[in-house]
This record gives C-alpha cells, structure tokens and sequence, in this order.
C-alpha cells in the first residue's frame, strides 16, 4: 500500500516471554498496513518483556486499527499510547536566553544600568555601531500571515506558528542566526508591508514565509525596495534554490546537458514560478509552464515561459518539475522513459519516486529530499555577514550550485544536519555578494569546525 506516513505514535507494550510473540506483532501491524520504525526495549522479566515501538499510519482511523490489531495479539498488552510530535511541541520548540549568566551585581550594571547608557549614546551618534553592540546583527525576522502553510493551504499565523518555530531553529542549530517568529493578524498586502517596514530596524533580515501567491509577489517586491537589509520569501527562492541544485545532480547523474533539455514547470504558485524564472535565466531558454490559474501562467508568459496543458508538458519535456500540492496528479503510464521527475509537494508528493522510476525515468526525487532547509540558512548567513543590501540572483545561483556540489556521488542531496554544508552555502553566498559589490562588511571568515 503506498500512502504517506503522515502521523507517528509510540507504543509502549508488554509481551509474553514466549518466543514468536514480537514477531507475530510485528506482522499484525503489517497485515494491519502500519509501518513500525525503532523498537526499544525498556525492562524484561522472566515473565514478560516491555518494549517502546514507534509506528507510522496514514490518519487517526489507521493508527485506531493499527491499535486495535495490536491489541488483538495473543500475549500482548498495549500499556499507553503516546504522540511524541506534540509533546516535543509542548510550551513551544524556542526561547530567548541570555547570552551571559548575570550572577553579580557588577555585572547587572555592565549589561543594565547604568552602563548600558553609554552604549545608547555610542549607538545615537554613530547608528551603524548597533551592528557591533546589539544582537542584530544575528536577527532574522520569520514572518507569515499563514495563508500558505505547508500543504495546509490558509490556516492562519496561530496555526502557522509551530512552522516559524521550526524555521527559527534550524536556523539556530545550522548557521547560529536568531530566527524570531512574527505573526500578522491580517492578510492585506499593504498592512503586512507597513508592519514589516515598522520592526525591520530590530533585524538584520526578513524571511517571509508562508504568503500565499500572488500576494507574495508584490510584498517581497516592495519590502526589498523600502529596506536596506536582505528581504526573501522562502517558499519562492529558497525552494527555487535547493530544486535547480537537485537539478544540478540529476544532470550530472543523467549526464544530461540543461542547456539543451525541454523543461516544464507543473504549477505556477509561488514555488513554481521562482523556479521556472530562476531555471530560465540559468539556461537562457524558455520553459513550459502549467498551472489551473489562468493569471498564473499569463505571469509566467510574461516572463518569458511558454504556457502548456499538463500533457503537453509530460509528452515533450525530458525534464518536469512539479509544485502543484496536488497528490497522485502525475500518473506513472504518463512518464516517458529518460525523464527526470521533481516532484515537490509536501506532505504528497504528485507522483511517488519509486513510482516513477518504475514507470521510466532516468531521476526523480519528491519534497521529503529536496528541502529548503538546504538553503535558507547558508543564504540568510551569507548575506547577514557580507551585510549586503539584498539577495541577488547571481547568490541564489551561487548557493544551488554549491548545494549541488556537495552532493555525495549516488545521492538526491546532501545531509541537510551536515553544518559543514551550510558554512559551504554561506561562503558562497557572501563571496558572491563581495564580487557584486553588494557587501558592506571589510571581511568575513568562515572558521571550520
């Protein structure tokens, strides 16, 4: 059965010591189509073994059956039943903690008053001093409206928040910047521009996230040019990026030239459309585009692609990227022997790879592997520390093959928890913003772990 392992639960169990009674669980909860990932055992006795099993399920109903074959097994006692993704989320997954213990009175003075007042006064005179004595110089602001939120689609900023959270983590853990979550209680494209413009003195750059299209558009458009400091929407550039590095290595895998491949864009939202500009200007062709918006594609056409039904796009391209969030939406007797297939939808991919390495293609890969989390970090930290003004395309192509480059041999993309692969983006990145003459900092060293 091919369906999406959306939800984990941890079973804690106690079984029989009798020989075959794990192993029959374990095919009770095959038959029962569950997945079961790490089984750890917790205490044994001569009369019975407790276990902790982590098992996958497609939605609520299955985990019920899976638990209820579980239940059924001769010898086997379900003892608790736990969802170990909200208690990780519990009071929230980030703080803000003080960088220095203040354990003394002498040092309540240095950091409060009354010495902090000498550093208001340096910083009142001569403003580009806060980048030396306050923190942001590591601040990112994490903004959405949540219009957009994963394949939820518009579940508001409340509901978007533990995305922002994950975000500012990543952040934290791979590339050392503070990502502060923003939520904006209003989906006007004119209000949430005013509220960035308004707290951006605190940051050194915004990330928008979540912004449905076209809104997003206009935003990131008009942000970047009221503000002196990097403006970037995610789901648009940075998924643009870590797609044209997986591209990257299904050509060199394939060894397939992009310059001369057919390539089609399925769905033209705010990921898809970054990415078939971001691929045209690489390979100076035009690309096929299809979306079930018809201003969509008249914007793509205006940029240079060429619009397409969705047929059209499978019989002709030797190269198709889909962004749509429509699960199953590529048919595997559609797929062409040689293709490559990016199909990029989270949590349902539009096709499943395997699927369409069966059906003929030479490549394909879904969301799970190519993730913006191979991105956003190394380019948000190459910017913040070239002090560039702004993002360029030159960066963004800078970071993909970068990305691409430290792609072990064999696989769709690098570890993404590899730190080394995020201090290697954001040198690029900084580099490239040095040789525009973009970066305001005198240097910038990258120090290897």
């Amino acid at each position: 059965m091919a369906w999406e392992r959306k939800l984990m639960r941890t079973v804690r169990v106690r079984n029989r010591q009798a020989r075959g009674v794990l192993a029959q669980l374990l095919a009770v909860i095959s038959d029962a189509d569950g997945n079961v990932g790490s089984v750890a055992m917790l205490n044994e006795t001569s009369q019975s073994v407790t276990r902790d099993l982590s098992i996958y399920a497609e939605d609520e109903a299955h985990v019920e059956r899976i638990l209820a074959a579980m239940r059924a097994n001769e010898g086997t006692t379900v003892l608790q039943v736990r969802d170990e993704v909200l208690e990780l989320h519990q009071k929230g997954k980030i703080a803000i903690r003080s960088r220095f213990p203040i354990d003394s009175l002498s040092t309540l003075r240095r950091v409060y008053t009354p010495g902090v007042a000498d550093v208001c006064r340096k910083i009142s005179v001569d403003p580009s001093l806060a980048w030396t004595y306050t923190s942001i110089s590591h601040m990112v602001a994490i903004v959405t409206d949540g219009t957009a939120v994963l394949g939820l689609g518009d579940i508001g900023p409340l509901a978007g928040m533990p995305v922002m959270e994950g975000k500012a983590m990543l952040m934290e853990t791979l590339v050392g910047l503070s990502g502060v979550p923003i939520l904006l209680n209003t989906k006007d494209p004119e209000e949430i521009i005013s509220a960035v413009k308004a707290i951006a003195p605190t940051f050194a750059a915004i990330q928008l996230e979540d912004i449905s299209a076209p809104r997003c558009f206009e935003i990131e458009e008009k942000l970047q040019a009221a503000l002196d400091i990097p403006v970037m929407h995610d789901d648009q550039h940075g998924t643009a990026v870590v797609a044209m590095a997986a591209l990257l290595v299904a050509a060199r895998e394939t060894k397939r030239d992009l310059g001369r491949a057919v390539i089609g864009q399925v769905g033209l939202g705010a990921a898809g459309n970054a990415i078939g500009k971001m691929l045209m200007r690489l390979t100076g062709n035009p690309l096929y585009g299809t979306d079930l918006a018809r201003e969509a594609v008249a914007r793509f056409e205006g940029a240079g692609g060429r619009g397409a039904t969705l047929d059209e796009i499978l019989a002709e391209c030797d190269i198709v990227i889909a962004t749509t969030g429509a699960a199953g939406l590529i048919k595997p007797e559609k797929v062409r022997k040689g293709q490559i297939i990016l199909a990029l939808s989270n949590p349902n991919a539009e096709i499943d790879p395997d699927a369409a390495l069966a059906a003929g293609a030479a490549f394909a890969a879904d969301g799970k592997s190519v993730n913006n989390v191979l991105g956003f970090p190394g380019i948000f930290r190459g910017a913040v520390d070239a002090r560039a003004p702004r993002i360029t395309h030159e960066m963004l192509v800078a970071a993909a093959e970068t990305i691409a480059a430290m792609t072990p041999p064999g696989e769709l993309a690098p570890n993404p928890l590899e730190k080394n692969v995020h201090r290697a983006v954001a040198r690029s990145v900084a580099e490239t913003a040095f040789k525009q003459g973009l970066a305001r900092a005198e240097y910038v060293a990258y120090v290897e772990d």
